[in-house]
């Protein structure tokens, strides 16, 4: 088996040392991923809009190892105020109401103040097939 890095070109893995992705075989794990739009390094304010950027980072990240979201098995929610969680429930619905992965959130400070959600997610390619 090889080991494949996946980066999303974005400034935060260069300078931090770390990929968007990692294949082993068929599983991919995703790195922690905010909801920046990696193209123009903006974020939205509001908690509904970066979930949804997140997600789209990390379709972007799987579709590059061969995989896709509904290959997902496993997510953990990162939100720095654990009561905003809600919020965010009918993006996730959109992306995962049909995939149920197994999931766990977790409220800590993000690096960046703007930051009000990070989504890691490990997916096994075919899993949703």
């Amino acid at each position: 088996m090889t080991r494949r890095l996946i980066s999303s070109g974005s400034t935060f893995e260069q300078e931090i040392g770390y990929s968007r992705a990692v294949v082993d075989g068929d599983w991919v794990f995703v790195s922690g991923t905010t909801g920046f739009d990696y193209a123009s390094m903006t974020i939205a304010e509001g908690l509904p809009e970066q979930t949804e950027q997140c997600l789209k980072n990390i379709e972007a990240a799987l579709q590059q190892a061969g995989a896709s979201l509904r290959d997902v098995v496993r997510v953990t929610y990162v939100l720095p105020h654990g009561p905003d969680f809600p919020q965010c429930w009918p993006v996730l619905r959109k992306y995962f109401g049909e995939v149920r992965p197994a999931a766990m959130m977790i409220s800590a400070q993000l690096l960046d103040p703007r930051m009000r959600i990070e989504i890691e997610v490990t997916a096994r390619k075919g899993a949703g097939a």
